[in-house]
Order: structure tokens, then C-alpha cells, then sequence
């Protein structure tokens, strides 16, 4: 792909913005109950598990050999689990649909929405564009056709990739920060001293525009509480717009990269206004009681209910039959609670190492659980503790 071939004579408002806004919406709609912490508690099931569950039948390494197992280049798709290449499969095969076409979205759309454009023999942790695995083997025969359809190859990144990323950033940047102030963790004032005491913004516009803005606010004979929610509401409105700005700009500095598919560098990184806003989400919100409260809490809730879905969807009577019948009581009912499109993509039969019944298993296991939101997994995590484990393996 060239960058004669990409945009030119396309029309922004007809293309473009449909896909950037489609991309966006798409974009951690695979991760899972918890963000990171739920990726993190998914991989670590299956590192403690790592012994036999890609070999053996189970439930250790002593038992019986599978007849065919899983890949260990594979491996990582699981012991590593990551919601991007989860965003990909539920887009395309997941949402149920006529013809089985998941949301029907254009090659290019499906192309731009591929942050990590890899699998997981290819990805490299110093590379930024390619420091993670974008899609599974389940999909690779998808990503073969997206490629066919729009000339990028592996490691290739569409160039509206790299705006859905720094979209991504400057949301998650700002937004995060908006949250801490909503919830009366820190005050609009805590984070305007932290902006001015910060030495690499000492000479920054909106930092200086927001502080008189700040200003005039506190002269105005109002309520606190008003005078607080009005200065919230500047704060995300002036931050958002300043790192959009910047985001613009770099992009149009770096297009020709971009465009000749050269470009390596997040669009964001290096941003000292984006960086800052990420300190402070760490210093009083990561690091926050009640957050590592519930991360914790989110944690033991995944890594149970991967035990408890695995279960269900392990044990069976006929071990070559997907939807053959389930084996006790406990299996009987968490089976039941698997959607039906989730069953039906994992009783599909295919060629190559994604076809194999292990890999459809555990790539069903990561489905259901993955699928859940916070609150859902919550409420079942709690409904399923009370029901003993009597048939439990």
C-alpha cells in the first residue's frame, strides 16, 4: 500500500469519519470485566495451568496426552490475554448475525481497528506499534482476507490506526482524571497545582489559560459546589481540546511515515500534558484504597469463574462433541449460562490449530468470561459461590 493509494481523492466526512468513529466505538469492546486486571487475573489462570491444560486432558500433567494439542507458539494468546484481539473477534464473529458476518464492517474498517497488527508469534515488547498480539488464531483466515482487501501485510498498521491510539490516550488521560474529580477524590484546585508545580509544563498555554480561567470562576459569588463543577467541566474541556490539538499536529507532521507505513511512535507518547495527567491518575487513583479494593475483589471473581466455566464446559460425556451432554449437576447450570453464540462459533469445526477441540475450548472459556461487565461478573461470581462444589474436578 502506497500512500497514493490510501487517501487520496477520499472524502473525509464520507469515509474517514465513519471509520475513525466506528474504530472508536469498537475499539475495548473485547476487555474483559476489570480492564487490565481482569486481562492480567485471565492469564494468570492459565499460567497456573500451564503445565497440562494445552497438552493433557487433565486435570494434570500426568494425565493422558491430548491428541491434538495446542501450539505452544499459541500459548500466549491465553497465558497472555489481551482485550484487543478479543475486540477483533467479537466484532467479526461474536455479534450474531445473518450469514455469520459479525457487524459486516468494511476491510478497511476492520484493518484501522487492528491497533496491534501481529499475532503472537510476531509481537516485539520493544516496538511499540507491535508490543502486543492484535489477533488470535481464530481469526487468522479474517486478517488474511482484510490484508487481501487493502494491501497491508503483518506488522503494517493502517494509518487511521494511529488516531484511534492516540483517541485512546487522550481519553483515557483525561477521562481518568475527570473521574477522580467527580468522585471527590481530589479537587479541580489539586489538579491545577499539580499542572503549574510540574517543571515540564511551565511554559504550557493551557495549563496557563486554564489558571486564569480558574481565576475569574473563584471571583463569582456562587456556591462552592457550583464554583467546583463549573471548574471540572473546564478542566476536561480545555485539557481534551489541547491534546487533541497536539494529536492533529503530530499527525500531520509525521504523515509521510504514516502514510509510507514507516511511522513506529504512538502519536501521544512523549506528550508532557498527556503525561502529567497520567502521574496524576497514578498518584491518586491507581494507588487509591478503594480501587485496589476492588481490583482485588474483580480478581478472585475472574479467576473463579474461569475455574468454574472450565468446568462446565470440560466436562461432558462425549469428549469429541462440544454440546454433548454435561456431567453433574454444578457443570449442568454453568453451561446453561453460556450464550448461545458463543456456543455456536465453538462448535464450528475448522481447519488448522484453531480448530483443534482443546483450542476451541479454552478460546470459548475466554469468550464467556471475557464477554462479562464488571457487574455481571460480580453478581455471578456471588450467585455461583453459594452453590457447593459437590462434582467439582
Amino acid at each position: 500500500m502506497t500512500d497514493q493509494g490510501i487517501f487520496n481523492g477520499v472524502d473525509v466526512y464520507s469515509t474517514i469519519q465513519p471509520i475513525l468513529s466506528a474504530i472508536g466505538l469498537a475499539h475495548d469492546l473485547g476487555n474483559p470485566p476489570f480492564g487490565h486486571q481482569g486481562e492480567i487475573a485471565i492469564g494468570q489462570w492459565f499460567r497456573r495451568k500451564e503445565t497440562w491444560i494445552f497438552t493433557n486432558i487433565g486435570p494434570d500433567a500426568n494425565s493422558d496426552p491430548l491428541p491434538d494439542p495446542v501450539p505452544e507458539y499459541l500459548w500466549p494468546e491465553f497465558t497472555k490475554f489481551d482485550g484487543n484481539p478479543q475486540s477483533l473477534r467479537l466484532i467479526t464473529k461474536l455479534q450474531t448475525s445473518h450469514g455469520r458476518v459479525g457487524l459486516d464492517l468494511s476491510a478497511a474498517t476492520l484493518a484501522a481497528s487492528l491497533k496491534y497488527p501481529v499475532d503472537a508469534r510476531n509481537y516485539d515488547s520493544t516496538k511499540p506499534a507491535i508490543k502486543k498480539f492484535g489477533y488470535f488464531e481464530s481469526e487468522r483466515v479474517l486478517v488474511n482476507w482484510i490484508r487481501e482487501q487493502t494491501g497491508l501485510s503483518e506488522g503494517q498498521r493502517h494509518p487511521l490506526t494511529w488516531i484511534m491510539e492516540a483517541c485512546d490516550d487522550i481519553a483515557y488521560s483525561v477521562l481518568d482524571v475527570d473521574d477522580l474529580l467527580k468522585k471527590d477524590v481530589i479537587s479541580p484546585d489539586d489538579v491545577m497545582v499539580f499542572l503549574e508545580h510540574d517543571a515540564q509544563l511551565a511554559d504550557n498555554d493551557t495549563v496557563k489559560r486554564l489558571s486564569e480561567k480558574f481565576e475569574a470562576v473563584g471571583k463569582e459569588a456562587r456556591r462552592v459546589e457550583i464554583l467546583r463543577d463549573i471548574k471540572i467541566g473546564y478542566t476536561r474541556a480545555y485539557l481534551i481540546e489541547a491534546l487533541i490539538v497536539e494529536a492533529s499536529r503530530k499527525f500531520v507532521e509525521k504523515s509521510k511515515a504514516i502514510l509510507a507505513l514507516e511511522h513506529e511512535c504512538p502519536l501521544m507518547e512523549g506528550s508532557r500534558l498527556c503525561n502529567a495527567l497520567k502521574r496524576i491518575a497514578r498518584q491518586y487513583a491507581f494507588s487509591h484504597r478503594d480501587v485496589l479494593e476492588t481490583e482485588a475483589i474483580g480478581a478472585a471473581a475472574v479467576d473463579s469463574l474461569m475455574t468454574d466455566f472450565w468446568s462446565a464446559i470440560h466436562m461432558r460425556e462425549k469428549p469429541e462433541e462440544m454440546l454433548s451432554a454435561r456431567m453433574g449437576a454444578r457443570a449442568r447450570y454453568v453451561f446453561s449460562m453460556i450464550s448461545p453464540n458463543y456456543l455456536e462459533e465453538a462448535s464450528q469445526s475448522v481447519d488448522g490449530p484453531s480448530g483443534t477441540m482443546r483450542y476451541r475450548e479454552l478460546r470459548l472459556l475466554t469468550d464467556m468470561v471475557s464477554g462479562m461487565t464488571d457487574t455481571f461478573a460480580l453478581k455471578m461470581w456471588r450467585n455461583l459461590k453459594a452453590i457447593p462444589r459437590v462434582d467439582r474436578t
